[in-house]
Protein backbone atom coordinates (compact mmCIF):
# COMPACT_ATOMS: atom_id res chain seq x y z
CA UNK A 1 0.00 0.00 0.00
CA UNK A 2 1.17 3.29 -0.96
CA UNK A 3 1.95 5.87 1.77
CA UNK A 4 -0.37 8.85 1.65
CA UNK A 5 -1.16 11.79 3.71
CA UNK A 6 -4.63 11.22 3.01
CA UNK A 7 -4.39 8.23 5.19
CA UNK A 8 -4.97 9.76 9.08
CA UNK A 9 -2.66 7.44 10.43
CA UNK A 10 -0.09 8.79 7.96
CA UNK A 11 -0.88 12.44 8.64
CA UNK A 12 -1.01 11.74 12.47
CA UNK A 13 2.56 10.22 12.28
CA UNK A 14 3.75 12.86 9.87
CA UNK A 15 2.16 15.91 12.28
CA UNK A 16 3.54 14.11 15.67
CA UNK A 17 7.30 13.81 14.32
CA UNK A 18 7.23 17.58 13.29
CA UNK A 19 5.82 18.17 16.61
CA UNK A 20 8.62 16.20 17.92
CA UNK A 21 11.49 17.71 16.28
CA UNK A 22 10.42 21.27 16.98
CA UNK A 23 10.34 20.25 20.28
CA UNK A 24 7.91 23.65 21.37
CA UNK A 25 7.53 22.31 25.02
CA UNK A 26 11.48 21.80 25.82
CA UNK A 27 12.18 25.67 24.47
CA UNK A 28 9.36 27.19 27.08
CA UNK A 29 12.67 27.73 29.07
CA UNK A 30 14.39 29.73 26.47
CA UNK A 31 11.10 31.64 25.20
CA UNK A 32 10.47 32.77 29.28
CA UNK A 33 13.55 33.63 30.04
CA UNK A 34 14.40 35.84 26.79
CA UNK A 35 11.04 37.52 26.98
CA UNK A 36 11.12 38.28 30.91
CA UNK A 37 10.99 41.59 30.45
CA UNK A 38 8.51 41.86 27.73
CA UNK A 39 4.44 42.96 28.71
CA UNK A 40 2.29 40.33 27.79
CA UNK A 41 1.14 41.86 24.62
CA UNK A 42 5.13 41.87 23.54
CA UNK A 43 5.29 38.55 23.90
CA UNK A 44 1.96 36.76 22.44
CA UNK A 45 3.45 39.50 19.87
CA UNK A 46 6.80 37.48 19.42
CA UNK A 47 4.60 34.32 19.69
CA UNK A 48 2.67 35.15 16.85
CA UNK A 49 6.13 36.23 14.46
CA UNK A 50 7.40 32.67 15.99
CA UNK A 51 5.08 30.90 14.88
CA UNK A 52 4.47 32.48 11.38
CA UNK A 53 8.37 31.95 11.12
CA UNK A 54 7.90 28.27 12.18
CA UNK A 55 5.00 27.91 9.03
CA UNK A 56 7.04 29.74 6.47
CA UNK A 57 10.40 27.88 6.44
CA UNK A 58 8.54 24.45 7.16
CA UNK A 59 6.49 25.25 3.83
CA UNK A 60 9.20 26.19 1.65
CA UNK A 61 11.53 23.21 2.79
CA UNK A 62 8.60 21.11 1.43
CA UNK A 63 8.03 22.61 -1.61
CA UNK A 64 11.57 24.01 -2.48
CA UNK A 65 14.23 21.70 -0.55
CA UNK A 66 13.77 19.06 -3.15
CA UNK A 67 14.44 21.04 -6.09
CA UNK A 68 17.49 22.57 -3.72
CA UNK A 69 18.85 18.98 -3.57
CA UNK A 70 18.75 18.26 -7.12
CA UNK A 71 20.95 21.39 -8.10
CA UNK A 72 23.65 20.36 -5.83
CA UNK A 73 23.24 16.62 -6.87
CA UNK A 74 22.57 14.93 -3.56
CA UNK A 75 20.30 12.03 -3.79
CA UNK A 76 17.22 11.61 -1.45
CA UNK A 77 18.41 8.30 -0.53
CA UNK A 78 21.54 9.82 1.08
CA UNK A 79 19.82 13.01 1.92
CA UNK A 80 17.44 10.30 4.06
CA UNK A 81 20.97 8.38 5.93
CA UNK A 82 22.17 11.89 6.41
CA UNK A 83 19.44 13.49 7.58
CA UNK A 84 18.35 10.54 9.88
CA UNK A 85 21.64 10.62 11.55
CA UNK A 86 21.28 14.47 12.34
CA UNK A 87 17.65 13.68 13.29
CA UNK A 88 18.96 10.64 15.53
CA UNK A 89 21.68 12.87 17.15
CA UNK A 90 19.34 15.49 17.82
CA UNK A 91 16.62 12.86 19.78
CA UNK A 92 19.63 11.75 21.76
CA UNK A 93 20.31 15.07 23.21
CA UNK A 94 16.62 15.26 23.79
CA UNK A 95 16.35 11.72 25.84
CA UNK A 96 18.70 13.60 27.82
CA UNK A 97 16.81 16.66 28.38
CA UNK A 98 19.26 19.01 26.80
CA UNK A 99 19.83 20.99 24.07
CA UNK A 100 21.32 19.84 20.74
CA UNK A 101 24.26 22.13 19.10
CA UNK A 102 22.62 21.64 16.02
CA UNK A 103 19.99 23.97 17.46
CA UNK A 104 22.28 26.83 19.25
CA UNK A 105 25.88 27.11 20.12
CA UNK A 106 26.13 28.98 23.32
CA UNK A 107 27.95 31.41 22.17
CA UNK A 108 24.49 31.86 20.09
CA UNK A 109 22.19 31.71 22.99
CA UNK A 110 24.18 34.76 24.55
CA UNK A 111 22.94 36.89 21.86
CA UNK A 112 19.21 36.08 22.39
CA UNK A 113 18.81 38.98 24.40
CA UNK A 114 20.55 41.54 22.61
CA UNK A 115 18.37 40.92 19.56
CA UNK A 116 14.71 42.81 19.16
CA UNK A 117 13.23 40.32 16.89
CA UNK A 118 13.96 36.99 18.51
CA UNK A 119 10.57 35.57 17.76
CA UNK A 120 12.38 35.12 14.05
CA UNK A 121 15.84 34.45 15.54
CA UNK A 122 16.76 32.42 17.38
CA UNK A 123 13.50 31.45 18.43
CA UNK A 124 12.01 30.31 15.28
CA UNK A 125 15.08 29.77 13.84
CA UNK A 126 17.54 27.89 14.37
CA UNK A 127 15.72 27.17 18.43
CA UNK A 128 12.39 25.31 16.79
CA UNK A 129 12.64 25.10 13.17
CA UNK A 130 16.58 24.30 13.04
CA UNK A 131 18.46 22.11 10.40
CA UNK A 132 16.33 19.08 11.89
CA UNK A 133 13.30 20.19 11.39
CA UNK A 134 13.85 20.97 7.42
CA UNK A 135 15.28 17.66 6.88
CA UNK A 136 12.36 15.95 7.53
CA UNK A 137 10.17 18.44 5.99
CA UNK A 138 12.46 17.80 2.36
CA UNK A 139 11.92 13.93 3.86
CA UNK A 140 8.47 13.99 4.30
CA UNK A 141 7.35 15.71 1.08
CA UNK A 142 9.88 13.25 -0.94
CA UNK A 143 8.18 10.18 0.82
CA UNK A 144 4.58 11.73 0.18
CA UNK A 145 4.81 13.06 -3.16
CA UNK A 146 2.03 14.06 -5.36
CA UNK A 147 -0.24 16.88 -5.58
CA UNK A 148 -2.95 15.98 -3.20
CA UNK A 149 -0.11 14.52 -0.53
CA UNK A 150 1.93 18.01 -1.28
CA UNK A 151 -1.52 20.22 -0.52
CA UNK A 152 -1.95 17.62 2.79
CA UNK A 153 1.42 18.38 3.98
CA UNK A 154 1.28 21.91 3.56
CA UNK A 155 -2.04 22.02 5.73
CA UNK A 156 -0.06 19.39 8.08
CA UNK A 157 2.62 22.27 8.53
CA UNK A 158 -0.31 25.00 9.28
CA UNK A 159 -1.51 22.67 11.83
CA UNK A 160 1.45 22.47 13.10
CA UNK A 161 1.95 25.99 13.81
CA UNK A 162 -0.85 26.60 15.03
CA UNK A 163 -0.47 24.07 18.01
CA UNK A 164 3.14 25.95 18.37
CA UNK A 165 0.60 29.61 18.92
CA UNK A 166 -1.98 27.50 21.25
CA UNK A 167 1.33 26.12 23.57
CA UNK A 168 3.05 29.33 23.56
CA UNK A 169 -0.21 31.17 24.41
CA UNK A 170 -0.13 28.79 27.46
CA UNK A 171 3.27 28.99 28.24
CA UNK A 172 2.66 32.99 28.85
CA UNK A 173 -0.39 32.72 30.81
CA UNK A 174 1.41 29.90 33.15
CA UNK A 175 4.46 31.50 33.44
CA UNK A 176 7.05 30.43 35.70
CA UNK A 177 4.91 27.65 37.13
CA UNK A 178 5.70 25.46 34.13
CA UNK A 179 8.01 22.89 36.14
CA UNK A 180 11.45 22.00 34.73
CA UNK A 181 10.71 18.59 35.41
CA UNK A 182 7.21 18.46 33.91
CA UNK A 183 9.35 19.79 30.57
CA UNK A 184 11.84 17.61 30.83
CA UNK A 185 9.86 14.60 30.78
CA UNK A 186 7.79 15.86 27.62
CA UNK A 187 11.19 16.12 25.93
CA UNK A 188 12.29 13.22 26.41
CA UNK A 189 9.19 11.39 25.26
CA UNK A 190 9.31 13.60 21.94
CA UNK A 191 12.67 12.70 21.80
CA UNK A 192 11.78 8.62 21.68
CA UNK A 193 9.45 9.60 19.07
CA UNK A 194 12.16 11.10 16.86
CA UNK A 195 14.98 8.52 17.49
CA UNK A 196 12.20 6.03 16.01
CA UNK A 197 11.50 8.07 13.04
CA UNK A 198 15.47 8.70 12.43
CA UNK A 199 15.87 5.21 12.85
CA UNK A 200 13.27 4.39 9.93
CA UNK A 201 14.84 7.05 7.80
CA UNK A 202 18.05 6.10 7.89
CA UNK A 203 17.14 2.68 7.45
CA UNK A 204 15.13 3.60 4.02
CA UNK A 205 17.79 5.46 2.64
CA UNK A 206 20.41 2.77 3.37
CA UNK A 207 17.97 0.34 1.58
CA UNK A 208 18.34 2.43 -1.39
CA UNK A 209 21.97 3.05 -1.56
CA UNK A 210 22.99 -0.67 -0.48
CA UNK A 211 20.72 -2.88 -2.43
CA UNK A 212 22.51 -5.47 -1.17
CA UNK A 213 22.33 -5.10 2.41
CA UNK A 214 19.08 -5.12 1.88
CA UNK A 215 18.91 -8.41 0.21
CA UNK A 216 21.38 -9.95 2.86
CA UNK A 217 18.69 -9.41 5.48
CA UNK A 218 16.25 -11.27 3.90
Amino acid sequence: MQDSLTNWQDFIKAYIGIISILNPIGIIPVFLGATEKYTKSQQRKTVHITTLTIGITLLVSAWVGQYLLWFFGVGIPAFRVGGGILILLMAISMLQARQSMARQTPDEAEEVLDREAIGVVPLGIPLMCGPGSITLSIVLADKYRGAENLMMLSLMMVLVSLTVLVIYRFAINMGRRLGKTELNIATRIMGLVLAAMAIEFIASGARVLFPGLANGLH
